[in-house]
C-alpha cells in the first residue's frame, strides 16, 4: 500500500510527522514545486519524500489536507479515481447551502469520480495530530466515517499502524455528521481529544 499527503500546510505536515514516527513511506505534494517542500520534508524524516502532484497521485491512498476550496483542483488532476482510496482530512468553512445540503465529505466525494472516500484525521488540531498518539498507555482516537465499508477497513488499519485508535462512526450522513465542520455548524466530536486504553 502506498500513501501520499496532498497539501503540506499544518495538517499535512502533522500527518507527515505521524508517518515519519513509524518509519512509513509517504509522498507529500502541494501546489508548490517539490523542491520547495523538500527541505521541510527531509527535516520531518527520511521516509517523507516531496514529489510533484502528478507523481504523488500514483499512490493507492491519497490523504487530502488542502484548504477545502482547493479539493476540486486536486480532483481534476486525474480523469478517473477508480481504485484509489481518498481520505478527507479537510473541514469546510462554507455555509451548508454551498455544499448542496450535503455533509462536506459527501460533497467532496462527488468530485473524485470512482474513488472510495473515507473521512478521517480532520477532528484534531494540527499540533495534537503531530504529537505522539500514545499517551500513558492510551491511544489517541481518530474517527472514521464513509459510505463504503470496504474502504474504511484499510484506513482503520493505517490509523492503527500510526499509533491511533480508530473508531468507526458509520456512514457520512449518519455518524460522519458528528465530525463534519460546515460553516458555523461543527459536529459534536470536532476537537475532542479522546483516548482509548488497550483492552
Amino acid at each position: 500500500m502506498s500513501y501520499a499527503i496532498i497539501g503540506f500546510g499544518k495538517i499535512g505536515q502533522a500527518l507527515a510527522h505521524a508517518f515519519a514516527r513509524k518509519n512509513i513511506d509517504v509522498t507529500v505534494a502541494s501546489r508548490r514545486p517539490p523542491e520547495a517542500l523538500a527541505p521541510q520534508a527531509r527535516a520531518i524524516g527520511p521516509t517523507v519524500v516531496a514529489k510533484s502532484l502528478r507523481q504523488a497521485l500514483e499512490a493507492d491512498t491519497i490523504i487530502l489536507a488542502v484548504p477545502f476550496g482547493e479539493h476540486r483542483e486536486v480532483a481534476k488532476a486525474l480523469p478517473n479515481w477508480k481504485g484509489k482510496t481518498v481520505i478527507d482530512a479537510m473541514n469546510a468553512l462554507l455555509p451548508p447551502e454551498e455544499l448542496d445540503g450535503l455533509p462536506s465529505s459527501a460533497f467532496v466525494a462527488k468530485a473524485f469520480t470512482g474513488a472510495k472516500l473515507v473521512k478521517a484525521f480532520n477532528h484534531l488540531i494540527a499540533a495534537t495530530l503531530a504529537a505522539d498518539p500514545i499517551v500513558e498507555g492510551g491511544h489517541r482516537v481518530v474517527f472514521l466515517s464513509g459510505d463504503d465499508e470496504e474502504a474504511i477497513a484499510p484506513v482503520a488499519a493505517l490509523a492503527k499502524q500510526l499509533g491511533f485508535a480508530p473508531v468507526k462512526l458509520g456512514k457520512l450522513n449518519e455518524g460522519g455528521a458528528l465530525v463534519h465542520g460546515r460553516g458555523r455548524i461543527w459536529g459534536q466530536l470536532i476537537f475532542q481529544d479522546l483516548f482509548k486504553k488497550e483492552q
